[in-house]
């Protein structure tokens, strides 16, 4: 058979399986194993247990279930309620305050969560109703909220970052240092844009009145609320990048800063450290799975010829660099309309890195560059799955035209900064280049 016909199959069964709505793990299981059965023989399943247990022996997938629980601690101590409470108190007697307080909180909670659902789902139920208690237009509302949420796999530390570095053979530190520009870059200009847009549209976001503003004495005891925070995302970026730790290493550094956060708030109780380990449970046993069945089906396309197959027809089309990275961007663009990043990565990292070595690309900017594609997809109408999740903790009658109206705007600014990112290389590689 023509290694066309088996690429068109793989293809095909792995799209049917996914459309059947099963757990993307088991589909990227389910196909590899019956495609390499039928292709390559009983045999071949000696090779994707041998895959099986490299994945489980990779070191650096360590980080993935602490970096997890001290994202369930900090969310069982309550930490997103008060990070916004303090920063909405600082902000809010500016036009757009709570809007842009929302943006700098979901970005506090992505460095201290790594994942892409925390921030919006806990200040679709935090941010919100204040929001909307100060008349704040709607779009605004929804798209901060659905926008902030989608910074955790871009921020460092950032989970994504950890399994891509550990299926690329890339260094974390160096992923976590490249994801520093554009997280702030999209931060900064969400602030920048509702900023602007309340300034001349005052009734979009109207400043808090004065009568319920706080004292500047009662201001200043808040900021101790954010400086911890902020303290340990740094904390734990220069640890790995002065080599003081690993990055596993930090992940346990984060867990304790987590359970210091715990005391401090008055939280610590066994009922909190039980949902936090259930919650990572659950998050971990999604993850591991996804993980396998990534190294079966990198198994089945290499052994079938399918990567060399696709690196042969992106150099025989001729598209030079430039044109193959638009179109490595594309695809996960679209693909991250659909699926979880995670699961992206388990699909289209194989095929992609034999063609980024083909061209003399470098590995870690066009990495980079897909992480930033593969999270703006998250976000992207109309299927992004940051959408669904923001719509679900939504008020009763809110559509979904009104959540893809209101995102809009910050997918446009998430492009912008991916252009710049890919017509200035050193925007994201300046910050890793110093670890060498």
């Amino acid at each position: 058979m023509s290694p066309i016909i088996i690429a068109l199959i793989i293809a095909g069964s792995l799209l049917i399986a996914l459309l059947t709505g099963l757990p993307v793990a088991f589909c990227l299981l389910g196909v590899s194993v019956f495609c390499l059965l039928i292709f390559s023989g009983p045999a071949s399943l000696f090779m994707a247990v041998s895959a099986l247990v490299g994945q489980l022996s990779v070191e650096i997938y360590l980080a993935i279930p602490l970096f997890i629980f001290m994202a369930a601690l900090m969310q069982q101590s309550n930490m997103g309620y008060v990070i916004y409470e303090s920063i909405s108190h600082l902000m809010g007697s500016i036009r757009g305050g709570l809007a842009i307080s929302t943006i700098v909180a979901t970005a506090l909670i992505a460095a201290l969560s790594g994942i892409g659902a925390a921030g919006t789902a806990m200040m679709g139920l935090v941010a919100l109703p204040e929001m909307y208690r100060y008349k704040y237009h709607k779009g605004i509302v929804l798209g901060s909220i659905a926008a902030g949420g989608h910074l955790g796999p871009i921020i460092p530390p950032s989970v994504l970052m950890i399994i891509v570095a550990g299926y690329a053979d890339l260094s974390v530190g160096k992923l976590f240092l490249g994801g520093i520009f554009p997280g702030l870059a999209m931060t900064v200009l969400y602030c920048v844009y509702i900023g602007m847009r309340c300034y001349f549209r005052p009734e979009d976001g109207p400043a808090i009145p004065p009568e319920r503003r706080l004292p500047w004495k009662e201001k200043a005891r808040l900021m101790k609320f954010i400086i911890f925070p902020v303290f340990l995302a740094f904390f734990i970026l220069f640890a790995i990048y002065s080599g003081i730790c690993t990055p596993t290493e930090a992940s346990g550094i984060g867990v304790l800063g987590a359970v210091i956060s715990m005391i401090y708030s008055r939280m610590f109780k066994w009922e909190n450290i039980k949902n936090a380990l259930i919650i990572s449970l659950k998050i971990n046993g999604m993850v591991m799975w996804v993980l396998l069945g990534g190294a079966c089906y990198s198994t089945l396309i290499t052994s079938t010829g399918t990567s060399a197959l696709v690196q042969d027809l992106f150099t025989g089309l001729s598209l030079g660099p430039t044109g193959s990275i638009l179109v490595m961007m594309i695809i996960p663009f679209i693909m991250g309309m659909f699926i979880d990043p995670v699961a992206i990565v388990m699909i289209c990292v194989p095929i992609f890195l034999p063609i980024i070595e083909a061209l003399g690309l470098d590995a870690l900017w066009v990495i980079l560059l897909f992480i930033i594609v593969v999270v703006v997809g998250y976000i992207s109408p109309p299927f992004g799955v940051n959408l669904f999740y923001m719509k679900g903790v939504a008020p009763e009658g809110t559509r979904m035209i009104d959540v893809y109206t209101g995102i809009i705007p910050f997918v446009a600014i998430d492009l912008v900064v991916l252009a710049l990112c890919l017509l200035l290389p050193e925007a994201i590689l300046f910050l890793p280049s110093l670890m060498d």
